[in-house]
């Protein structure tokens, strides 16, 4: 992504109702879906400004990858871990067969090849170990906000869960999510398109009260997304283990 986002990133990725709320989901499907409760060795790839670091280091030890260097040097001095650099699938130094629980939060859609990328981290994880993403949903959704973005994809269902089968991997748990706002999102996203609007503003922090609203609203979905399955959302949300 380029360097603006990420500054506008650290900015406001503490308070932003959608950071906040995507990471009380994390939270409820690591409580849920990971192989144990406490003390697992952590990797997050992609860990952005580091926003999620703190969280994840309460379910053990982290160590996390971020290839941009603004944003390597921001989430370093932030969660004060090393973060790494480097580029899946072969740019990364990591020890094979050592991670209990391996993360990728809106990341996967960045990377051109995903397989190749969910094949080199299978090999990261130790016995027993897992894998999360969380991913946008819907490739007829994609907006200014992706292109700005630079994912390389939107996913369905079905084709996040090949990717994960032809890298080896056994899906054990998926559904979707943001789905009490998708009627909204999906609105405003149309309404872009129609009027031409190519400068996404998806960031845009609201007022004190909308934000704790969409908070709420939007993390209200996390006891369904850690055990159940939503049919529909804005994102996807998917655990694996190697088959």
């Amino acid at each position: 992504m380029d360097a603006s986002i990420y500054a506008r990133m650290a900015e406001i990725d503490g308070e932003h109702w959608w950071f906040a709320a995507r990471r009380r989901i994390v939270a409820a499907l690591i409580e849920a879906q990971a192989p144990r409760a406490s003390g697992m060795r952590i990797l997050e790839v992609g860990c952005g400004t580091g926003s999620n670091i703190p969280l994840l280091q309460g379910y053990g030890t982290v160590d996390a990858v971020e290839p941009d260097d603004f944003a390597r040097a921001f989430a370093s001095d932030r969660s004060g871990i090393a973060v790494k650099g480097g580029y899946l699938p072969d740019g990364v130094a990591l020890d094979d067969g050592h991670y209990d629980f391996i993360v990728l939060l809106d990341v996967l859609e960045h990377i051109p090849g995903d397989l190749e990328a969910l094949t080199a981290l299978r090999r990261k994880l130790a016995p027993g170990g897992r894998l999360m993403v969380t991913v946008p949903a819907n490739p007829w959704m994609w907006s200014a906000h992706d292109a700005a973005h630079h994912h390389q994809r939107r996913y369905t269902a079905k084709t996040l869960a090949a990717v994960f089968a032809k890298a080896g991997f056994r899906v054990r748990h998926r559904s979707h999510f943001n789905t009490l706002l998708f009627p909204l999102i999906v609105g405003v996203r149309w309404l872009h398109k129609l009027t031409g609007k190519t400068g996404g503003d998806d960031d845009a922090m609201p007022s004190p009260r909308v934000n704790r609203m969409l908070e709420r609203v939007f993390g209200a979905e996390r006891h369904i997304v850690a055990r159940g399955s939503l049919p529909f959302g804005v994102s996807l949300a998917l655990v694996a283990e190697p088959a």
